[in-house]
Order: structure tokens, then C-alpha cells, then sequence
């Protein structure tokens, strides 16, 4: 199978929406009359970013689920992608169901695929998202103010505890591990709590390589200081109880590690006035979408940062480094 004979059999489809689909040297866009345009690049490594062992299917649905978050945390609406793929070979048996999980879950949130290209190397895939919305709708990273509140969508830690148990370090009952490696494997993009956040959160961020690494990127844009209740953030992990170390023990520790570090989560972390309460509890019950308030925004006494606490207040004297490509 040639290049251009594996582009039209998997990644060529109609494309009602955009001007202009797969097939010339550019595709070409119209967003809405009066909207801005949000665009968003993701790449995922081989080895780096997911495990060999992933099915194809759960591979092409994550390639473009890490893409719709940055849109979700932007409050923006998909409009199309385009796809970047290094494959060693051109193996039917594979490009089949990674190009239906990449196309399901495109159908799903009506995000049309317009380009792309294709070459032969190791397994590397990278796509580039464009949303559209309303000019000054944007939700930023440099909006949180002191003494806004500090929340979290759905659940955080589960994704982490997966890749443990692929290293061999946590030992999980079969049906817990089971939904754990679905957080990991295939991630849901919070779209629609992102667009019900629109003029209510006052900053937001993906959590793509931890909560204390993505929150610190609002913090920093934002010039403030922040507060987590760790007891409150300790519940939001899914597996709770059932995480046990390789020797059976429950480790506290090691689940407070995965929730506030761990990665691979895909949720949105966002921060809201105190009087906006009742609106994001009402944004998240028409997104279908947990939220949890984990702690407070602060006013910064120098550097951004993060105090941990416990749930008497006290001081958590713990650190916990999140996902960096390079470290």
C-alpha cells in the first residue's frame, strides 16, 4: 500500500463543514462569521507518551482526545483537524481501527479531518485541532484572581495508577485495574463543561502532566498563589480504596502522588469566583460533568505556588514533580 493509497482508503471523508478537505496542498477554513479561531498541536511519541501494548483503536481515539481537551480548556468548539503520521509500515491490520477510534471519537464532538500527511518511521503521531470561539469568550490562563475558588473536573490519578501496574509497582483487583487503563488509554475531552464555563470560570488549563504542573501554568499567568485541601483532592481518585503497593499495602502517599502529579488525565483544572458557585454547579450538571472545589486562589508573596494542606489546615510538607518531556 502506497502513501496516497492509505491516506484516501483511511483519512479521506467528506468534509460539509470546512471550504476544502483532504487532497490539496492546504485545506481551507471558514469559521462563523465573528468568531476567532483556536488552534492547538499535540504529539504523541512511541515509548513516550503510550505503552506499545495499546490497542490501535484506543490509539487513534487518544491522538485526537488530548487535542479536543486544549479546545475544552479554551471553551472552544471543534471545527477540524489535521493528522501527522510516521508509521514503520503500512499494516492494514492496524491502520484500520486506529483510524475508526481517531474518526469515532471525531464524529462524536462533529471535528472534520481536512489534512495531514504520512511518512515511514517509527510510530509517532501529531495533530493540530481548530476550534472557533466568540471574541473575549477565550477562556485564558491569566485570569484567576485572589480569593477565587480552585476546581477540578471528574477524576484525577487513575491514568497514573494504570502505568504503574504496567511497571509492576501497584497491584490493582482485575475490573479496577480495567478502569484505570481506560482513563489512560482513552481519556475523555471535557468538551462540554468547557463551553458551559464560558463567562464563568475565570482561568482554565488541561491537566495533561499533572495538576500542580498545569495549575502552576495559571498561576504563573495569572500572578497568583494557590491553596489545595489535599484531603478533598485525596477522594478524587476512582480506584481509591483498591490501590495497593506490589506488597499489598494501601499506600497513601502513592495515590496523593498520582492525584496531584500523575498525568494523563485529560480533566480541567479552573478557578471561579466565590459568588459563581451556584453557575459552575449548574454548568457542570448541564455538561454531565463532576466538578470538585479543591482549594482557593491566593494573593502571590513572590514566586507563584502552591501550599498543600491538610483538612485541618495544616501544612503538607510533601513534593511532587509532574511529567516533564525532558526531565
Amino acid at each position: 500500500m502506497g502513501e496516497f493509497d492509505l491516506i484516501r482508503r483511511y483519512f479521506t471523508r467528506p468534509t460539509p463543514r470546512a471550504v476544502l478537505g483532504v487532497g490539496d496542498d492546504c485545506a481551507l477554513l471558514q469559521p462563523r462569521p465573528g468568531m476567532q479561531l483556536a488552534i492547538s498541536s499535540d504529539m504523541l511519541v512511541e515509548g513516550r507518551h503510550f505503552l506499545s501494548t495499546v490497542s490501535p483503536a484506543a490509539l487513534g481515539h487518544k491522538a485526537l482526545a488530548v487535542n479536543l481537551s486544549d479546545l475544552a480548556a479554551c471553551g472552544a468548539q471543534p471545527l477540524a483537524f489535521t493528522l501527522a503520521l510516521a508509521l514503520p509500515r503500512a499494516d492494514a491490520a492496524w491502520l484500520e481501527p486506529f483510524s475508526q477510534g481517531l474518526l469515532a471519537l471525531a464524529d462524536a464532538h462533529g471535528c472534520e479531518l481536512v489534512g495531514g500527511d504520512t511518512t515511514q518511521g517509527p510510530l509517532n503521531i501529531c495533530i493540530t485541532v481548530f476550534g472557533e470561539v466568540p471574541p473575549g469568550q477565550a477562556l485564558l490562563r491569566s485570569g484567576a484572581q485572589a480569593g477565587d475558588d480552585l476546581y477540578v473536573s471528574g477524576t484525577l490519578g487513575d491514568a497514573r495508577l494504570a502505568l504503574e501496574v504496567f511497571r509492576g509497582t501497584l497491584s490493582l483487583p482485575e475490573a479496577v485495574f480495567a478502569q484505570a487503563r481506560a482513563r489512560l488509554e482513552t481519556p475523555t475531552p471535557r468538551m462540554a463543561l468547557g463551553l458551559a464555563l464560558r463567562g464563568i470560570a475565570t482561568a482554565a488549563a488541561d491537566v495533561s502532566d499533572g495538576l500542580l504542573g498545569d495549575l502552576g501554568h495559571i498561576l504563573r499567568a495569572s500572578g497568583v498563589a494557590a491553596v489545595i485541601d489535599t484531603s478533598i483532592a485525596m477522594q478524587l481518585i476512582a480506584a481509591g480504596a483498591d490501590t495497593l503497593c506490589a506488597d499489598g499495602r494501601f499506600d497513601v502517599k502513592k495515590i496523593l502522588a498520582c492525584v496531584l502529579a500523575g498525568g494523563d488525565d485529560y480533566e480541567l483544572v479552573f478557578t471561579a469566583p466565590v459568588a459563581a458557585r451556584q453557575a459552575v454547579q449548574a454548568a457542570a450538571a448541564q455538561a454531565q460533568t463532576r466538578v470538585t472545589r479543591i482549594g482557593q486562589i491566593e494573593a502571590a508573596s513572590g514566586a507563584p505556588a502552591v501550599r498543600l494542606v491538610d483538612a485541618a489546615g495544616a501544612p503538607v510538607l510533601r513534593q511532587f514533580a509532574s511529567f516533564d518531556h525532558f526531565a
